[in-house]
């Protein structure tokens, strides 16, 4: 302690010397060191407020004239606000920091945060459709593209990736996830930590990452957005966790908790988690910050009887900082004087928040994000050029019956239809950051940019999909009755030689919020699908959508189908160069699709129970008027060329720790194209102390083929990849069989058997 005050001294004694230059000196080299001698020289009120978070709801750069919007001003100065988002442009920043820089006593940088989920500027796709490249390198690219443009409009903090596993389409929420694999989204949070932070965040062109929402918030009820979750401790930590580990091995900046209670405790408040597991257990030193309002929000959930209240549980849990809520402000310090609340905890948590800031670079320079001469040196066409590939990586072909993609050379007359055939706004899709309204290019604009000039296109929209106002914060009136536009589109059909239709989804229809109990075609676009194949059989359904649908019609009915997703600034480029041919199509289904909302929530690594599926008996675990299957399960896609996987062998039958088998088969190119194959990796526990799932996806590999080619594939299978939370409590491998599987999605596999011995 005396130590300690001797340094608070020391920097007291610099600060002044040095004026109104307040940085930490350059000299004090350890991190730990740094924010242990800002914390010797902080009052409780200071404290407190770096545990504060402010929405910039007013603009920075005028005078603040509203009553609450002075008292915010007011509390900057004084330096009782840790954090702002939603402050956006590098002057806004910058006139937020001078406030704190300016007139507060320590003069302790602001960090600014924003929603960042898949692009600032240039818009890439949907997280869910990114995920269907299988492809980490461009995840990660992209990532740094958005974490470039941030910084240069002053951004030095997103609150992305969200990470939460989710098996339901009916959560409006799986579109900003990875989609139902602890596994494949576990690699994903990695990629794109590693994209958002680089190894230095301390460098102006990074941002620190946030891994979000901690936990289970996509295991909602029902599907519902915030609601009720019920896991088992198995699940929690099988399913749930994995992904937010990895994140906090990949030194994650941040965590975010979620809105949702497990088992009757708000994530908010859950000690388990925040204290004992993330902070204890993973060793991870970053701050966690609340959703929006979610500590205050404990008070409807039943838990907190006021703010007070729900600050006291809330810091008591492993809360940092309390996002817009206003409880820490008015409830800390008298908590801390009634001794309901240790300063020691304060103590971590403003640790917490001052480590990040020093990463960050903001107490060498505070203005590190407010260059506005880096905005100049970006090349916005370069990062058009990365949205249109992996746009175009992300789609998945569904079905292709007689070949009817690409589009043939023979194909004179083009009818492009449907609500979403010239939309530019819906292809941005929800949480677009400043993507700017209706600049996406359309599936109109990029056939006809990029289809030969003997090729003939017509459009008519058929339907509107949507009705009067859309936003982020408002449902979307869906059109169920106008079909006023059929008729100029059945006849543009019949006239053509190929239908390629746009259905889906609106950009808000999925979203936070944006739960649904039908997850089918909206409105009256099946019923326009249905007329205008009873005049053109050859039609090419693509889907523009957020979520998996169910297309059980269009499967039966249709004969060719792409899941083109909601994919951003180069949307309808990327999805005429699949279309024409110039890219094979090599997307993968992050998430399966139901044949039936009644499935849901459903994925493909369940449970066997104890009476699995049987053809021939009604009493199994399935359903009487309806295949258990999914429609299109996860990891299913198809190409435009044809692959073959055989010879699967293993060098040993026995697996010992320390001395891992190789996994090895050969896949080849049975088609006339050259393309690229998702191969994937699953296993079986056979038997445990605990039941298991049917397959787990452990590994995947994408291996590019030319026409006849054949390659042999090898993974090495080890101990830790056949460990799981066990019945004893940890994570570990049990010994025993298991089944190795390959193949180019869940369902269609080949097997072979191993046994781990110890």
């Amino acid at each position: 302690m005396k130590k300690r005050c001797l340094l608070g001294f020391f920097l007291c004694c610099f600060f002044i010397a040095k004026g109104q230059d307040t940085t930490i000196p350059s000299s004090v080299k350890n991190v730990e060191a740094k924010v242990d001698s800002v914390l010797a020289l902080m009052t409780l009120e200071e404290k407190v407020g770096q545990l504060v978070q402010y929405n910039g709801s007013w603009d920075l750069t005028g005078p603040a004239l509203e009553m609450n919007n002075k008292q915010k001003e007011e509390n900057l100065k004084n330096g009782k606000v840790g954090a702002m988002l939603n402050v956006l442009s590098v002057e806004a920043t910058r006139k937020a920091q001078k406030l704190v820089m300016e007139n507060s006593r320590l003069k302790i940088p602001l960090m600014f945060g924003y929603d960042v989920i898949h692009g600032y500027s240039t818009i890439f796709p949907v997280p869910l459709a990114e995920t269907s490249s299988w492809d980490l390198e461009a995840m990660e690219k992209t990532a740094q593209i958005a974490a470039l443009e941030s910084a240069a409009n002053g951004i030095n903090w997103t609150f992305s990736p969200m990470i939460d596993v989710s098996r339901d389409a009916r959560w409006g929420r799986i579109m900003e996830g990875s989609g139902e694999d602890p596994y494949l989204t576990s690699k994903v949070a990695v990629a794109k930590v590693q994209g958002y932070q680089s190894n230095d965040l301390a460098n102006p062109h990074t941002i620190a990452a946030t891994a979000k929402h901690f936990a289970g918030y996509g295991f909602g009820e029902a599907g519902r957005d915030y609601n009720t979750v019920h896991i088992g401790e198995n699940e929690l930590h099988n399913t749930i966790l994995p992904p937010f580990k990895a994140a906090a091995k990949a030194g994650v900046a941040t965590f975010m908790n979620s809105f949702n209670d497990i088992d009757g405790t708000p994530a908010t408040a859950h000690i388990t988690l925040q204290r004992d597991i993330l902070k204890r257990d993973w060793n991870w030193n970053g701050f966690v910050v609340s959703d929006w309002g979610s500590i205050p929000e404990m008070i409807a959930h039943g838990l907190a009887r006021d703010k007070k209240h729900a600050a006291q549980l809330a810091l008591n849990a492993g809360s940092d900082m309390d996002m817009e809520g206003g409880a820490y402000e008015i409830g800390l310090l008298s908590l801390v004087e009634e001794g309901k609340v240790s300063e020691e905890y304060i103590n971590d948590a403003v640790k917490r928040v001052l480590r990040v800031k020093f990463k960050l670079g903001l107490f060498d320079d505070p203005y590190l994000y407010a260059n506005p001469e880096l905005l100049d040196q970006i090349s916005f066409e370069e990062h058009k050029a990365v949205a249109r590939d992996v746009a175009k990586k992300s789609i998945v072909l569904l079905k292709n019956e007689n070949g009817l993609l690409p589009i043939q050379d023979s194909v004179k007359k083009i009818a492009v239809i449907g609500p979403l055939a010239n939309d530019k706004d819906t292809p941005i899709g929800n949480w677009r950051a400043q993507g700017e309204t209706n600049s996406a290019v359309s599936l109109l604009e990029g056939l006809q940019n990029n289809v030969s000039k003997d090729v003939g296109i017509s459009y008519a929209k058929g339907a509107d999909l949507g009705m009067g106002e859309r936003s982020f914060l408002m449902p979307l009136e869906i059109n169920k009755t106008d079909t006023s536009g059929f008729q100029e589109a059945i006849t543009k059909a019949s006239e053509a030689d190929l239908v390629i239709m746009a259905l889906g989804e609106d950009a808000f229809q999925t979203g936070e919020g944006r739960s649904q109990v039908d997850i089918g075609l909206a409105g009256v676009q099946k019923e326009l699908l249905k007329e205008i194949q009873k005049v053109n059989k050859n039609i090419v359904l693509v889907l523009i959508n957020g979520r998996p649908l169910e297309i059980t019609y269009a499967s039966e009915n249709i004969p060719a189908i792409v899941e083109a997703w909601q994919l951003g600034s180069e949307s309808g480029n990327a999805i005429a160069d699949v279309l024409l041919g110039d890219y094979n199509p090599s997307g993968k289904l992050p998430v399966s699709f139901p044949r039936a909302v009644g499935q849901e929530p459903l994925y493909y690594n369940q449970k066997n129970t104890g009476r699995p599926f049987n053809p021939t008996h009604v009493t199994y675990s399935g359903y009487a008027d309806e295949k258990k299957d999914a429609l299109y399960p996860f990891g299913f896609g198809l190409s435009y060329t044809s692959f073959e996987y055989g010879n699967l062998s293993i060098s040993e039958e026995e697996l010992t720790p320390g001395n891992p088998i190789e996994v090895s088969f050969s896949l080849k190119n049975t088609g006339e194209r050259e393309g690229k194959e998702i191969a994937q990796l699953y296993i079986r526990d056979l038997v445990a102390s605990t039941t298991r799932p049917v397959k787990e996806l452990k590994g995947f590999k994408m291996v590019k083929l030319a026409p006849g080619e054949s390659k042999t594939v090898t993974f090495q299978m080890n101990e830790a990849m056949l460990q799981f939370y066990s019945v004893n409590k940890k994570w570990e491998a049990e010994a025993g069989e298991f089944e190795i599987m390959v193949g180019g999605n869940s369902r269609d596999l080949q097997k072979v058997k191993f046994s781990l011995k110890k």
